[in-house]
């Protein structure tokens, strides 16, 4: 099973910006071939999937962070970003990156967005 580890996060009032990122914790993991996603959990809640980027390079975000949220991927880096604007507080979470399907979880990265 392959892992990620993710990098980024910190406190940030409402409409503040974060860039959050995440590499492959096995430097033989050949990146390109992997779809990857985001995903958080907040507390009390369950884990759900924020945004998602194809081997492919197709993107696709979640309702609640469309027009917020950007996701890229660069293969000669290895790098999943999340680039994350117009925050607010409900984003408040854990941050984790993924390859869909995986069960091995990273340790996340925390989010707060308070004033």
């Amino acid at each position: 099973q392959v892992q990620f580890v993710e990098s980024g996060g910190g406190l940030v009032q409402p409409g503040g910006s974060l860039r959050l990122s995440c590499e492959p914790s096995e430097i033989r993991l050949y990146f390109p071939i992997y779809s990857m996603a985001w995903y958080r959990q907040a507390p009390g809640k369950q884990r759900e999937l924020v945004a998602e980027v194809a081997s492919s390079g197709n993107t696709n975000v979640a309702a609640s962070v469309k027009g917020r949220f950007t996701v890229s991927r660069d293969n000669t880096e290895r790098t999943t970003t999340l680039q994350m604007s117009n925050l607010k507080p409900e984003d408040t979470a854990v941050y984790y990156c993924n390859t869909p399907g995986n069960d091995k979880w990273g340790p996340g990265t925390q989010v707060t967005v308070s004033s």
